[in-house]
């Protein structure tokens, strides 16, 4: 039996449309049918090519943000990580990572920090090991959680990045109720950040974006307060806003999430003394920008970065879909407009938002 797959060419040179072999799993891993796959922000790094490191994925099948249905079961397999019995058929959530469970951070729980997750992840014995394809290879040592029944697949597809991403990073940064927060970036993480963070007893969230119908969403997404660079053009400004919102202390957290590190000086100066500025969006090796530690040191402040998370994310994120279903716009945040797998350059070209004419739409989806 084969599957289709689309195979990245390398930075600026799109995809290619092959057919592998579908492989039987191992007797402890998974062949997923992948319903939906959505073009996030670190896969437009990839296909810009932000970072020398990125050209090392040419030939590979990437994408990571995604959901299925379970096509076959490993022997081994009859439950989901929650002991559940799952079946062939069942939608599931899974994670794309593997920590090892040999390693020290693992050892001591840090399953987010395991130095071997993203290894282990590209060294996967099936080409069919990214998002942008009809199957998925689960592997051995996976977390996979079943799909409650009133969840669309445009509501749990960004639920293994986006929102598992920020549920994790603000329980790190350790927001606490009554705290404010500002959110650099009104993407779909920022977007889902907000809406985290109310829920989590934010008194005040501010987001700050460049793009108007993303800042519209991030209201609906519970942001008490959105701030337009398109008005606010100089970032002193924009740190006086936030000052004077707060009642000239500054946010108790600030999430970076738009990736550019050009916004994180501005960042600092927005977080209050003895607050916490967390990174989550910048993942481009080699991109830099120049910050003066002493506002850290000055400030008795903690600057915490965050890249994947640790299991229970995954059924905390699906438990306040439901929760909260109705309450925030959660299916809006995948265009309407879904691509087929043949299309996906169109797909990235429609969902870049650096562009001369920026994107209107939120998440892009694909549907192999």
């Amino acid at each position: 039996m084969k599957g289709k797959a689309a195979v990245f060419m390398g930075p600026g040179k799109g995809h290619e449309i092959q057919e592998f072999d579908v492989p039987d799993p191992d007797p402890d891993a998974i062949v997923i049918k992948v319903t939906m796959a959505n073009i996030c922000g670190s896969d437009l790094h990839i296909w810009r090519g932000d970072s020398p490191v990125f050209a090392a994925m040419a030939g590979a099948v990437v994408g990571h943000e995604m959901t299925g249905r379970v096509h076959k079961l490993g022997a081994n397999i009859k439950t989901d990580s929650y002991g559940r019995p799952l079946e062939e058929g069942d939608r599931v959530c899974y994670a794309y990572f593997y920590p090892c469970n040999r390693c020290y951070q693992c050892y001591r729980g840090q399953f987010a920090a395991c130095p071997n997750k993203v290894l282990r992840m590209i060294m996967s014995p099936s080409p069919f090991k990214g998002a942008y394809a009809e199957y998925y290879y689960l592997q051995p040592g996976h977390w996979v959680f079943k799909v409650p029944d009133e969840l669309t697949d445009e509501m749990v597809a960004p639920v293994n990045c986006a929102l598992s991403q920020v549920t994790f990073g603000l329980h790190q940064a350790g927001l606490r109720l009554g705290d404010t927060l500002v959110v650099q970036g009104a993407g779909g993480l920022g977007v889902n950040a907000c809406a985290v963070a109310k829920e989590m007893g934010a008194d005040l969230v501010i987001s700050i974006d460049a793009l108007p119908q993303r800042l519209e969403l991030a209201k609906r997404f519970g942001a008490d307060v959105t701030i337009d660079l398109n008005e606010l053009k100089d970032p002193a400004e924009r740190v006086q806003r936030v000052q004077e919102l707060t009642g000239g202390r500054g946010a108790d957290v600030v999430a970076e999430l738009v990736g550019l590190p050009s916004v994180v000086p501005e960042g600092l100066q927005m977080v209050r003394a003895g607050g916490t500025y967390l990174e989550i969006g910048c993942i481009s090796v080699g991109q830099t920008h120049p910050i003066d530690p002493a506002v850290l040191t000055w400030g008795n402040m903690r600057m915490v970065g965050v890249l994947m998370y640790d299991p229970w994310t995954i059924p905390e994120a699906l438990d306040f879909l439901v929760r909260t279903k109705g309450k925030y716009p959660h299916e809006e945040l995948v265009a309407h407009d879904k691509f087929k797998l043949e299309d996906i350059d169109k797909a990235f070209q429609t969902a870049e938002w650096q562009a001369k004419e920026p994107t209107k739409v939120r998440r892009v989806a694909l549907v192999p």
